[in-house]
C-alpha cells in the first residue's frame, strides 16, 4: 500500500533549477514512486561556515510503495547521477534530497531518521512544506507544522523564487 512521503530538494551549484527538476524526474522515474505535489521554490542562505552561493529549495510530496530505507537509497542514487559530491559537510551541492516525512513513521537509525531531525529548525524546509501539507501534524511533537513554522524567525534570508517547479 502506498504512503505519502515529503522530500526536501535543494541546489546551489550550476543550473540549480535544472537540477531541481532533474532530481524530481529521477525519483519519479522509479517504480513505486508517484509525484503528488510540488511547492514553490525559495532562495535561502547556506547553513554553516563554508562560503558558497545561496540555495534554491523546495519540497515535493510523493506516493510510494518503497520502504523508507529503499526510498532513501533511491534518493542518494538520484543525487549521485546529478553529480552530488559529499566531500564537505554542509558544503555546496548540485542536488540535495532529504527525506523529511514518510507517513507517520518514526525511525532512528544511523543512516535514516524520520522525521528528519533538523526539519523543524529550517525555514527553507518548513515554509515550502507547509505550503503543500495543509494541516499536517509532526509525528513526534503532534503539533501542526504551521505552528512550528510560526515559532521560527523567517523574516530574513528566505524569499520566494520567480520560477516554479510545475510538473506535467
Amino acid at each position: 500500500m502506498a504512503e505519502t512521503a515529503y522530500i526536501g530538494i535543494g541546489s546551489n551549484l550550476g543550473d540549480c533549477l535544472s537540477y531541481l527538476r532533474g532530481g524530481i524526474a529521477g525519483l519519479v522515474g522509479i517504480d513505486g514512486v508517484q509525484l503528488r505535489e510540488t511547492s514553490s521554490i525559495y532562495v535561502s542562505a547556506p547553513i554553516g561556515s563554508v562560503p558558497q552561493p545561496d540555495f534554491l529549495n523546495a519540497v515535493f510530496s510523493i506516493d510510494t510503495t518503497l520502504p523508507p530505507a529503499d526510498l532513501l537509497s533511491a534518493m542518494r542514487s538520484v543525487e549521485d547521477r546529478h553529480g552530488r559530491e559529499r566531500s564537505t559537510h554542509w558544503g555546496p551541492r548540485t542536488l540535495d534530497l532529504d527525506l523529511l516525512l514518510q507517513g507517520n513513521r518514526r525511525i532512528d537509525e544511523p543512516d535514516l531518521q524520520l522525521p528528519h531531525p533538523h526539519m523543524l529548525d529550517r525555514c527553507f524546509v518548513l515554509e515550502p512544506l507547509c505550503e503543500i501539507t495543509r494541516g499536517l501534524h509532526h509525528p513526534t511533537t503532534h503539533q501542526p507544522l504551521e505552528s512550528h513554522l510560526r515559532a521560527l524567525d523567517c523574516s530574513c534570508g528566505l524569499r520566494q523564487f520567480e520560477a516554479t517547479l510545475s510538473w506535467p
